[in-house]
C-alpha cells in the first residue's frame, strides 16, 4: 500500500480538491459513522421496562465527541491545500 505522501494526484492543478482531500474526507465520514454507531442501542424487549443504558458514558460523552471530531476533520479535509 502506498504511503499517503506518495499518492500522485492526477487531477488538474486548478481543481479545488485533490485525491488526498477525498481520502481525508472519507476518513472523516468513517469517524462520523462510528460516532453514530456508538450512540445506537439501549432498548429493551418490552416498552414497559425503562433502560438506564441510554445514560451510559459511551452514549452521552464519547459518541458526541467522536461525531464532532469527525465533522471538524471534514472541515480540515476540505480546507487543506496540498501544494507541490
Amino acid at each position: 500500500m502506498k504511503k499517503f505522501n506518495d499518492i500522485k494526484d492526477q487531477n488538474d492543478k486548478n481543481m479545488p480538491l485533490t485525491m488526498r482531500n477525498y481520502i481525508l474526507i472519507a476518513i472523516g465520514l468513517v469517524a462520523i459513522v462510528i460516532g453514530f454507531a456508538l450512540m445506537a442501542g439501549g432498548t429493551k424487549a418490552t416498552p414497559e421496562e425503562f433502560s438506564y443504558d441510554i445514560f451510559s458514558w459511551r452514549r452521552i460523552t464519547l459518541a458526541p465527541i467522536v461525531v464532532v471530531a469527525g465533522f471538524a476533520f471534514e472541515i480540515f479535509a476540505i480546507m487543506k491545500r496540498f501544494d507541490k
